[in-house]
């Protein structure tokens, strides 16, 4: 990398080429090997060094898509795709990690393919699009256990969602635990009403909501543990899990908590993870 302060002849801009599927995409990763090449900020970054803009940029964008307001959110997922890009272009170089943009792209579409043999080979729909995902994916990435997969750096309310749809759709007998979650309904409007007032009945315990719901994740994925240890969580549908595919409610089975998004009938919510746990 030339100093700082060494003059040079500016590049050219690049531009979209016609002809090709996608001009502005390609047009935007030459953009991003030129900075990476010459910028002095761009080329000292490192995959560690831009976690903080990834986890910003993903909460921005998620501002821009409850807001509403399409501009808005057309400029948030650029620059959400600016942080996969540059971690692609760093992967790239001599030194890294040996894939580029389109192994990301190739990588994620063998996937989907791969997940979705009633659509790109001959098998039948499944009756139970979310429990045959959910057991596609356990064989596929080799998972022995519920919690494999599920990042440790979610919000304790993100992580309490999957290990509950976990033990769901697994079938974990947590009722064998002493156990008993409940599986009734409940609106979205009545559920932050209720969550902003038991934060504000913790504040005036002077307990911390997040630290209070993660010791009480914790003591759960013990009893997870424990279940799957005594052989009951191996597909069996014991007589006390902790819910059913028949009676789960939204969020509470394998597709709403591995796949955000309301379940609507005849329709599967699209997965959206890549592997912060998924696909």
């Amino acid at each position: 990398m030339a100093p700082r302060d060494s003059p040079r002849a500016p590049r050219a801009i690049p531009l979209a080429r016609t002809g090709t599927p996608h001009p502005q995409l390609d047009r935007f990763v030459e953009v991003m090997g030129i900075l990476r090449e010459v910028c002095p900020w761009d080329a000292e970054q490192t995959h560690r060094s831009l976690v903080q803009y990834l986890v910003e940029e993903t909460m921005e964008t998620v501002e821009a898509i409850e807001v509403g307001e399409p501009a808005h959110l057309r400029e948030e997922l650029g620059d959400l795709l600016l942080q996969v890009v540059f971690h692609a272009a760093i992967a790239a170089e001599p030194d890294g990690e040996g894939f580029d943009i389109d192994d990301i792209a190739r990588g994620v579409a063998d996937k989907l393919i791969a997940r979705h043999p009633y659509i790109f080979a001959a098998e039948e729909v499944p009756e139970d699009l979310d429990a045959t995902w959910e057991q596609r994916k356990r064989r596929l990435k080799g998972r022995t256990s519920t919690l494999d997969g599920i990042p440790q750096q979610l919000s304790a309310m993100h992580r309490a969602n999957k290990v509950i749809g976990r033990a769901v759709s697994h079938q974990v007998d947590l009722a064998g635990q002493g156990i008993e979650l409940p599986t009734d309904p409940i609106s979205a409007e009545e559920l932050g009403r209720t969550i902003l007032g038991l934060v504000s009945r913790a504040r005036a315990g002077g307990v911390d909501p997040e630290q209070a719901t993660r010791d009480a994740l914790r003591r759960l994925e013990a009893a997870v543990v424990r279940a799957e240890t005594a052989g009951s969580g191996a597909g069996a549908r014991p007589g006390g899990t902790v819910g059913s595919e028949e009676n789960a409610g939204p969020g509470e089975d394998a597709g709403p908590a591995d796949r955000p998004g309301p379940r609507r009938p005849g329709r599967v919510v699209p997965d959206t993870e890549t592997d912060s746990e998924e696909l």
